[in-house]
């Protein structure tokens, strides 16, 4: 059985991550910074010291790496290699801010972009953060940086991570990478992302 670190997990469990993880051949391992979420590890994604190296084959990491502060990202990315397997690959997604800042030129930064499980989801809620949480005082949620589509691809390569395939969903408002610490031919990798990122269309 292969496993995979999930990073940031919060409440969510590996039926929640992705289809290629969500079947028996893997095994789920569980970090978040909150103890309340009842984590198998408590740590966060730039100090994931209680993870030994290359101990895991995969790593996934949904809307967290935005709420780290920028200097942080590289620190983060770099963690994810380092607790990786040769062979490892990274699944990343995290909101598209060149979707989010296209509502916001339309003058649309308080209006709900999509209704999610926690209710109407603003283009302020995806630039700063989720702010009925943030108002709990759940200040985990705040977000302190984004990408877009290239900057994603740039940080995983500045991080070491070699073949990198990526998707974007605007409609979704969100950014999908799957990085890889070894180069992987393009069928293979195209075939391994598709393996792991959400239906394409609409």
């Amino acid at each position: 059985m292969a496993a995979f670190l999930h990073v940031g997990c919060g409440p969510k469990r590996k039926a929640q991550t992705t289809k290629g993880f969500d079947t028996p051949h893997w095994e789920e391992v569980r970090l978040d910074i909150d103890p309340a979420v009842r984590p198998d590890i408590i740590g966060s994604m730039t100090d994931m010291a209680a993870v030994a190296d290359a101990a895991f084959h995969a790593v996934f990491s949904s809307h967290n790496i935005e709420h780290l502060y920028p200097f942080e990202v590289p620190v983060a990315l770099a963690e994810f290699h380092r607790v990786l397997l040769p062979d490892g690959f990274a699944v990343i997604t995290c909101p598209d801010l060149q979707a989010v800042a296209a509502l916001v030129a339309e003058d649309r930064l308080e209006e709900p972009a999509y209704v999610s499980s926690v209710g109407p989801i603003s283009p302020h809620d995806m630039l700063f953060g989720h702010r009925a949480a943030l108002a709990q005082g759940n200040l985990y949620m705040a977000h302190r940086t984004g990408f877009t589509i290239r900057s994603l691809e740039a940080a995983l390569r500045q991080a070491g991570f070699v073949s990198v395939a990526t998707m974007r969903r605007p409609w979704a408002f969100d950014l999908w990478a799957l990085a890889t610490k070894k180069e992987m031919p393009p069928e293979a990798l195209r075939a391994l992302a598709q393996a792991h990122f959400p239906t394409r269309a609409r």
